[in-house]
């Protein structure tokens, strides 16, 4: 943020962190490796439901693969809003 960035990219684990900082204030948090409730990580290590990314201070998150990927992507992403939704 010092450099003058309007946000940061960072893990859904690190997100509370870095949100807790003075100089994020206003500053855009995006998350990748979100994960829907009781999907498969796949290969990211550090991964977090869009619940818990957002709570965690997240404006953004990121879903590829489970939209992507599923069978169905509209019906997989309106279920990850609903998800959000839920809180």
């Amino acid at each position: 943020f010092a450099a003058g960035a309007d946000g940061v990219i960072a893990s859904p684990r690190e997100a509370a962190a870095t949100r807790a900082l003075p100089q994020a204030r206003g500053r855009l948090i995006v998350t990748p490796g979100v994960r829907p409730a009781g999907a498969a990580p796949g290969d990211q290590k550090r991964v977090a439901t869009p619940a818990e990314a957002i709570r965690a201070g997240a404006n953004h998150v990121v879903v590829g693969r489970p939209i992507t990927e599923a069978a169905d992507p509209a019906a997989a992403a309106r279920a990850i809003l609903a998800e959000i939704a839920a809180g």
